[in-house]
């Protein structure tokens, strides 16, 4: 067995840490049997072990899955929490900066999709300003969906539901509503993950209909509700079904994550190509207009 090299002033015969030449240690690890310093020791169930062995025998334990093929997290949804503070913390940037600059800069509408793509994005962590209920409800749906569906779906996959949703909603508003529609919330990304969570139930067979009534109730709203971006709920409704369907019903496997993945990546396929459509129409519509 080599040990490293002992720092000035230990004998040669004495054995030392090999992370640390300069401490003698006379325990030695139950496992590899080198020498470990206290601060390099870790107990075990079979006695003490390097830090250096307890890192390998941690990597090669394979990390716990949910149903659906995400890492099991144990604690609260951090990425339901994280989603939710980032919201609370523009919507306070919006009520404290003047001149409704962050409106002004992330909020979305068909004719900016050309230039400033991105707004797809961060318009739906925008809220109404004049509007307390907009921001309240989307983050008590958030609160209460993301508990539902981040455990089951694991933290990666429900943070890509939760954006190719929202980018839906912003290629719903898009194809459907007028080219000068301002539109801002999370309500595109609250309505796929609503579809998700639909997906999922049908899935493991549970009850369904209360969240029918709910869905149902939340799209009369939208259609009869002035000043409710409805094209925006459609789109991430439907983007969420599909999105549910590719993560939910991947078969168990090898192939699992290339289809759960590959099935998100043509979703934004899909939905970049009607985004790019929908600009050239509008574009051709206007050159005509003004005869360019």
């Amino acid at each position: 067995m080599s040990y490293s090299i002992p720092a000035a002033g230990v004998p040669a015969d004495v054995p030392v840490c090999p992370r640390h030449p300069d401490r003698v240690a006379y325990v030695r690890c139950q496992r590899c049997g080198r020498p470990a310093c206290p601060d390099c020791q870790r107990s075990a169930a079979v006695g003490i072990q390097c830090v250096d062995c307890v890192q390998e025998a941690t990597r090669a334990v394979p990390a716990t899955r949910t149903i659906f093929g995400g890492t099991v997290r144990s604690g609260r949804p951090m990425v339901t929490l994280a989603l939710i503070a980032l919201c609370v913390v523009v919507f306070v940037l919006e009520l404290a900066v003047p001149n409704d600059v962050v409106f002004q800069n992330f909020a979305y509408a068909p004719f900016t999709t050309e230039a400033e793509p991105w707004r797809m994005l961060t318009s739906a962590f925008l809220h109404s300003q004049g509007f307390l209920l907009h921001i309240a409800f989307n983050m008590y749906a958030l609160w209460i969906l993301g508990h539902a569906l981040e455990p089951a779906l694991g933290r990666s996959r429900f943070l890509a539901l939760y954006l190719v949703s929202a980018f839906a909603g912003s290629v719903g508003v898009l194809l459907i509503s007028p080219v000068g529609t301002a539109v801002v919330g999370a309500s595109g990304a609250i309505f796929g993950l609503f579809g998700a969570l639909f997906v999922l139930q049908r899935k493991m067979g549970g009850d369904v209909r209360q969240l029918v009534v709910l869905l149902v109730i939340n799209a009369v709203l939208g259609f009869m509700g002035s000043g409710i971006a409805w094209q925006a709920h459609l789109g991430g409704l439907v983007a969420g079904v599909l999105g549910g369907l590719a993560l939910v019903y991947a078969p168990k496997g090898p192939r699992r994550n290339l289809i759960q993945w590959g099935g998100l990546a043509a979703l934004v396929l899909v939905l970049v190509g009607l985004a790019v459509y929908r600009v050239g129409v509008i574009n051709s519509s206007l050159q005509q207009l003004y005869g360019l």
